[in-house]
């Protein structure tokens, strides 16, 4: 899943560290969300747009990603 969370990371000017010890994950989380290898659970996505001060659905880019799902998904249909 794409997010935003580098971007915000960097303009906040956090390292992955600071961010991941914010939101009590470990640093190797932040990596993998920020490489789109994993998708943060809601509880996760929320505490960093906390940090960042947007909306989980700014942060995870959400309306972009239900567009390239259901592209995908016609497809399939």
């Amino acid at each position: 899943m794409k997010t935003k969370v580098k971007e915000c990371r960097l303009q906040a000017n956090l390292t992955q560290q600071q961010l991941a010890e914010r939101v009590h994950v470990s640093a190797r989380t932040i990596i993998s969300i920020e490489k789109e290898k994993y998708s943060p659970s809601l509880m996760l996505a929320y505490r960093m747009a906390q940090v960042f001060g947007v909306t989980v659905e700014e942060l995870c880019c959400l309306k972009e990603n239900m567009e390239r799902e259901d592209r995908e998904n016609e497809d399939l249909q």
